[in-house]
């Protein structure tokens, strides 16, 4: 017989436990992730992230689950629905709470519904969105949203009444590149030879540029890479601290094994970095920053120094985070990210499926658009 249960977040759940669905699923699914969230403080009802993890058990065991919470605001979702609240306050219709499976301030695809490995999936997936839809009827609340998840799971949710949202991101692929020059080779000329005036213009500013993977990386490296996540975010207008820096001690300790630092140094002194996690054959780029504005220092420490380590160390993919339409023009093609969304109101349901479809048609043009142009040229024998 089968139970479930909201529990009182990530970190009350036995980490091995949860671990043992994460299995081989994207890093930010990991308890050490999560829970860090939680117990830095980044992740808490006063921050309108209130934990409660979706757990199904039979006879005591943990055979599903997934990371749910419930928000007071939209912010940190990176799959934007704030059009969607004005639009349901201006009627009439309360929009939060609202319940969302996701990880928060992460916009990286991943299952959002986690299943023993030697369970019947299927089965498990169509019960999690079960569960969910319920849960939010029961209580009366406005909706369910599952942020960059899966296609299977998007298949089972659509089965279950969800509407299902698109979105693009820009994701490099290892073609079996033997090193970053024959890299180079896939671009047109004028391409390559900008990229090559972009990385000899570092060495010109006497900037190095270093990697640091894993348990590798010096317990020095992590209050910079903190005050370089600051200075974006105390730079750009649209910027918001989420995080603090217990978060990265937590992570130092708990998290290190799956960290990639790239770092820009000048003599002695630290200038820049980003922040990647690595997992099985990807990595993904999180957190950048830089505390002197150097010409092309972005380009050289976020793509062309993680691209090159991808190569040298036969990572076959690349995901630097959301936005960027300039990542194009560096060999980052196009790619789909999914959501669904379960609305408990029938008008404001059917006004969003309205605007869903036309969207999901603009999307699809501009994937379309960017696979046309790409910036790599097509490969011998590639019609």
């Amino acid at each position: 017989m089968s139970e479930y249960e909201l529990a009182e977040g990530i970190a009350s759940i036995p980490a091995n436990e949860w671990n043992h669905l994460v299995g081989e699923e994207s890093p930010f699914l990991e308890w050490e992730w999560l829970a860090s969230l939680e117990e830095a403080g980044n992740v808490s009802p006063r921050t309108g992230w209130d934990a409660r993890p979706l757990l199904i058990r039979e006879e005591g065991r943990l055979v599903a689950a997934c990371p749910l919470y419930l928000k007071q605001h939209s912010d940190g979702e990176f799959v934007f629905d704030w059009g969607w609240a004005q639009a349901s306050e201006n009627a009439g219709i309360p929009y939060y709470p609202k319940m969302l499976t996701a990880i928060p301030f992460t916009p990286v695809t991943g299952g959002r519904f986690l299943v023993a490995p030697d369970a019947d999936r299927p089965r498990w997936l169509e019960y999690l969105g079960q569960c969910l839809r319920d849960t939010c009827v029961g209580n009366e609340l406005s909706g369910v949203h599952v942020n960059f998840c899966r296609n299977d799971e998007i298949e089972a949710l659509e089965g279950l009444g969800y509407l299902t949202r698109s979105g693009l991101q820009y994701h490099w692929l290892n073609e079996g590149y033997t090193d970053f020059e024959d890299y180079l080779q896939r671009f047109r000329s004028k391409r390559r030879n900008q990229i090559r005036r972009e990385r000899r213009e570092l060495d010109k500013q006497g900037v190095v540029i270093e990697t640091h993977v894993g348990d590798a990386i010096p317990d020095s490296l992590f209050a910079p890479m903190y005050e370089f996540y600051l200075s974006t975010i105390r730079h750009n207008p649209y910027g918001r601290q989420y995080l603090n820096f217990p978060l990265f001690e937590l992570l130092r300790d708990r998290f290190r094994k799956r960290l990639v630092f790239i770092v820009a140094r000048r003599g002695d002194e630290y200038i820049g970095g980003t922040f990647n996690v690595l997992k099985g054959d990807t990595l993904y780029g999180r957190y950048w920053g830089a505390t002197e504005e150097l010409r092309y220092l972005h380009f050289n420490v976020c793509y062309y120094a993680a691209v090159e380590h991808c190569i040298d160390h036969g990572i076959m993919r690349f995901e630097p985070g959301a936005g960027g339409a300039y990542k194009q023009l560096r060999g980052f093609d196009a790619q789909p990210t999914y959501s669904a969304h379960f609305l408990r109101d029938p008008r404001l349901s059917a006004a969003v499926e309205r605007f869903l479809e036309a969207e999901r048609n603009e999307v699809d043009e501009t994937i379309d658009w960017y696979t046309e142009r790409s910036a790599l040229k097509k490969e011998s024998g590639t019609p």
